[in-house]
Order: C-alpha cells, then structure tokens, then sequence
C-alpha cells in the first residue's frame, strides 16, 4: 500500500507540475522553448511567464544573429571560389580542358580582364545568397511570432503578380547582364558599339553596363536593351586606312612607299610592341576617276588602332612625298564614320 500510495502521489505531483506549467507557458504543443526551458529549470511561475513573453523576441535576435553568421561564411566561401576560378593556374586548366573538348576557339583572356569578370560574378552571387538568406530569416521571425505564413504567401502571391509586370524589365536586365560576363561579350576598358552609344565601358554590372563616349559623356545603357554588341577592343584589333593616290600615279610604287611606311613603324621601338603582326598592303580598293585607293590593314594591340593609324598616315604621307606620289583631286584620307576601321573623329584616342 505504501509503495501504490507514493506512486499516486508522484502523478499528482506531475499533474500540477504539469497544471502549472500550462498556467504559465499553455497547453502542450503551443508551449515556447524559452518558457519551457525556464519552467524546467527554476520552477517558477513568474519567471516562465516573462520567458513566454520573451521567447519570440529571444528566438528574433538568435535568428537574425544565425542568419548574419550563414551569411557571412557564405560570402566568404564564395569570395575565395571565385578568388581561385581567376588564378592564372585554374583557368589555364579550364582553357586546356576546353581545347581538349574543341569548346575553346578563341585565345586566353587576360589576367585583369578574368579577375574583373570573376569580382562582377562574385558580387552579384553574393548578393544573391544575402537575399536568399534574408528572405528565409524574415519568415523564420514571422513564424517566431506566431504569425500565420499561409496568409502571408497569399498577399506576397498577389503583390508578386502586380510586382512582376513591372519587374520585368529589371529581370531582363539581370539576365542579359548575367550571359554578357559568362560569355565575356565585352569587360570594362573595352571599346564597344551598343548602336546608340559608342565608347569605353567604365563600369559592367549585372543590372546595366556604363560607357563614356570620345565627347566624355557617360551612357548608361540597360542590358536588356543592347539588342547587339560590337567589341572594337577585344583580344586584337586593326587599323584600316585607305589611301588615295592620283589616277596616273604608279601603283607598284606607292604601294612600295605604303608598306615602307608601315613597316619602319612596325620596327620602331616606340611602336612595335603595339603592333601585333606585319602590316599587310592588301592593294588596290577601289578605282575611280578621281584616283586610286589603296588599302593597308595593321593588326595591332586592343583599342591601339587609333593611336597607331594616326602615326601611320604622317609617316605614308612622307614616304609618298618623298616618291613623288601625288594626290588625287578631290583628297580623301580615310573611311566614312560608321565604317569598321574608321579614323579618329569617330573614337577616343
């Protein structure tokens, strides 16, 4: 009888333990942690009761300082993946698995040029996962308080729907940004023709790209708009000049003159690490009554084409001057605006 009498008293013990704790945290399964745990360890009715009221803002703080800390390894990992993906050593490797694939056919991109590549993708990764985080914690504090997600999914359904019509043009954007510096279509300091603005580009983001024309006026140009893209800068270029001579003028020899003139500035020192390869006379463009066209074509640096074509024509004009070449009547010293290969009013440098 003893052992029976102090087994029911136990469970009634339990029972108002428990009675009590329901009278301080609620029923079970609505019951906070922090109350909870507060009640277990003090048995105290006044304590538990302000841990309830505590608990969701205690659960806020720990969820915003978890997701600052996820956040912040995240960017980190990130920061030294995309770090590692601009070493020389690892693009070098993907670039020979690439050949080996026949999936490379262009030359290697430069060390400045992958390094900005990979800051622009890590940035724009890294405000992703910030996002991502962020929305995950907002909910977690939603959920902390008790209020109901269902509803809330709703409402952000129905604004999301009103929202995404006018965020279309934002995601475009994104996305276009995004293949532009996957496919390395052009990178800051490139030359490049969008058709309604041409220039340097000083700032690709993932969002809009930046460019500042010879007349130094800033564009900024959506990349959902750049419907096509004309690189003038990239890996190489070349410089195109057409030369008039008169009609009677002896074609063997200002095309002699042409090519001297070249060729002492591929030698030059001052010039010769710009140019790339042996300017190449390709002969005779056109022929009209006012005289003959010839044109030469000299591979050079990237976005080196202007300086080095400016050069060329003061010294074929000495060559020329120095054969007797004449000019034709009405002079014309180089391609229209507009033109690939067009001389310096059109472009900086």
């Amino acid at each position: 009888m003893s052992g029976q009498a102090t087994v029911m008293a136990l469970l009634r013990a339990d029972a108002a333990d428990t009675a009590e704790k329901v009278r301080a945290c609620g029923p079970a399964g609505t019951q906070r942690w922090l109350c909870d745990a507060v009640y277990d360890l003090t048995e105290n009715h006044t304590a538990a009761r302000v841990a309830n009221h505590l608990s969701p803002w205690v659960t806020a703080v720990l969820i915003v300082l978890g997701a600052l800390l996820v956040n912040r390894v995240v960017r980190r990992v990130i920061k030294r993946v995309v770090r590692r993906l601009a070493r020389v050593e690892t693009a070098n490797r993907l670039r020979s698995l690439r050949l080996r694939t026949g999936l490379e056919t262009s030359t290697g991109t430069p060390t400045m040029r992958r390094e900005q590549r990979a800051q622009t993708i890590g940035d724009g990764l890294r405000s992703l996962a910030s996002l991502l985080i962020g929305v995950f914690a907002f909910f977690a504090i939603l959920a902390a308080f008790g209020i109901s997600l269902q509803a809330i999914v709703t409402g952000a359904g129905l604004l999301g729907v009103m929202l995404g019509f006018g965020a279309q043009n934002l995601l475009r954007d994104i996305i276009s940004g995004t293949f532009m510096i996957l496919e390395d279509q052009f990178g800051v300091g490139d030359v490049i023709d969008v058709g309604e603005a041409t220039g340097t580009v000083e700032l690709l983001s993932l969002r809009s790209t930046r460019l500042r024309d010879v007349e130094g006026i800033v564009w900024h140009v959506p990349n959902g708009e750049v419907r096509r893209v004309g690189n003038k800068s990239q890996q190489w270029s070349r410089a195109i000049l057409d030369v008039p001579v008169a009609y009677d003028s002896d074609v063997e020899v200002a095309t002699d003159a042409i090519k001297a003139a070249a060729d002492s500035m591929w030698h030059d020192e001052r010039w010769s690490t710009r140019i790339i390869d042996e300017p190449e006379v390709l002969g005779v463009e056109s022929i009209a009554a006012t005289g003959i066209t010839i044109r030469l074509a000299v591979k050079t640096l990237p976005a080196e084409q202007w300086k080095v074509a400016r050069e060329l024509r003061v010294r074929i004009k000495a060559e020329l001057d120095e054969a007797g070449i004449e000019r034709p009547a009405a002079f014309f010293t180089g391609l229209p605006p507009g033109v690939a290969g067009a001389g310096p009013g059109t472009e900086r440098r």
